[in-house]
């Protein structure tokens, strides 16, 4: 379970930015909420609100990129620049990630300082008494050669020598079959975010989420359920295999959605590209969503209600709540332009994000504002500009 993350010279963030997922334990606990085994009261969601291209996205990315390079960078090109942008104006810095997880029953510490060039730093620590090092890698520009050290890892330190420099220590470690690195990138994180940004609702996402509902009935009933509880027209979704070039390739093949409506006495089906926005955004939302409730991990997820209706909110982020649709704590950090989420959440499970003149994003929790009471109509002092993150119109 994800306790926080931070990151500095990222994108438009020049300066440090805390994303704090733990709350005092004097808060009241709701269904958002959970006390973990560490003894932490952590949400299970947040959400980032903020005006047009204030950074909302180059908030949610950092998370979703250590993933991948604790998981996925090994496959990397030798040669090929870690994916990610420094600020323009401090372009020869460094960036600094740091991250916070409980993980089989500890706390843990991941930090990572880096060029698109090279892992600069990278360490990992368990917090027993305080947080201890597992391993510590340095680049040693003297040497042109990192030192590594470790502590109960498991990594020979030949092998830890060899490893590239676009490459974590950990994703290196699993091809050794180190066994604490392999239970890490087992962790399970879905998103719709690339290096680039949002990935769009396409004919291709539509097909990926129809090949996935193909592959887990269960998911696939609990989708037709919803989509017809929250009243798009719909009756359900079939799925319909097909061969993507019956003549050259006839084994080649692939699986479509239709969308069945039923008007009258009269049932009928359409191709699911002829479905709204909404109807398609929700059909793709909930192939990434269910996965992670389902089995537990984190959705990182850009414009949540993207095509949807600001009222589909509230149900969607009340799977999270419930222990029969969420029953292994899963957590959600989305952004949203829906600012009805301001009378849904707590004060401490919102960020608010804001850039100034000089291009400069920064980021702050909302509880974290001088003179907030949890009686506030927290939507309608937002609206009203008392807590910035707003248009400047």
């Amino acid at each position: 379970m994800l306790h926080s993350y931070a990151f500095s010279n990222f994108q438009s963030f020049a300066e440090r930015v805390d994303v704090d997922l733990t709350i005092k334990r004097n808060t009241t606990l709701t269904d958002w909420m959970i006390d973990d085994v560490c003894g932490n009261r952590v949400s299970k969601l947040i959400s980032v609100v903020g005006h047009n291209a204030s950074g909302k996205t180059a908030l949610l990315k950092p998370i979703a990129f250590l993933h991948w390079f604790i998981c996925h960078s090994f496959a990397s090109q030798p040669n090929s620049p870690i994916p990610f942008s420094p600020h323009l104006a401090h372009i020869n810095s460094p960036t600094e990630f740091e991250c916070v997880f409980d993980f089989d029953g500890n706390l843990w510490r991941y930090v990572l300082h880096a060029t698109p060039t090279r892992v600069l730093r990278e360490a990992l620590y368990q917090k027993k008494e305080r947080f201890n090092y597992v391993f510590v890698r340095e680049w040693d520009s003297d040497s042109n050669s990192y030192s590594v050290k470790q502590q109960d890892f498991g990594l020979p330190a030949k092998s830890a020598k060899k490893v590239r420099q676009n490459v974590s220590l950990i994703a290196w470690a699993a091809q050794y079959d180190v066994a604490l690195a392999k239970q890490f990138i087992a962790s399970r994180v879905i998103t719709n975010l690339n290096v680039v940004g949002r990935l769009p609702i396409s004919e291709q996402a539509i097909m990926l989420a129809a090949e996935h509902f193909s592959a887990y009935p269960e998911q696939h009933s609990l989708m037709n359920s919803l989509l017809s509880t929250w009243d798009l027209g719909l009756s359900g979704v079939k799925l319909q295999e097909i061969q993507l070039n019956p003549v050259e390739a006839p084994e080649q093949k692939s699986w479509i959605a239709l969308g069945e409506h039923v008007s009258g006495n009269t049932t009928f089906r359409l191709p699911f590209n002829m479905e709204s926005n909404g109807t398609q955004g929700a059909f793709v939302l909930l192939s990434r969503l269910l996965p992670i409730l389902e089995g537990g991990g984190l959705a990182v997820i850009d414009e949540f209600e993207n095509d949807l209706h600001p009222h589909m909110l509230e149900p969607i982020l009340d799977l999270f709540a419930t222990p029969i649709a969420n029953p292994h704590d899963a957590q959600l950090i989305f952004s949203t332009h829906a600012i009805e989420v301001l009378n849904l959440v707590e004060k401490s499970q919102v960020m608010l994000v804001e850039k100034n003149e000089d291009c400069v994003s920064t980021a702050y929790r909302l509880d974290t504002l001088d003179g907030i009471r949890n009686d506030d109509n927290f939507y309608a002092k937002y609206m009203a500009g008392a807590y910035g993150a707003v248009p400047n119109l």
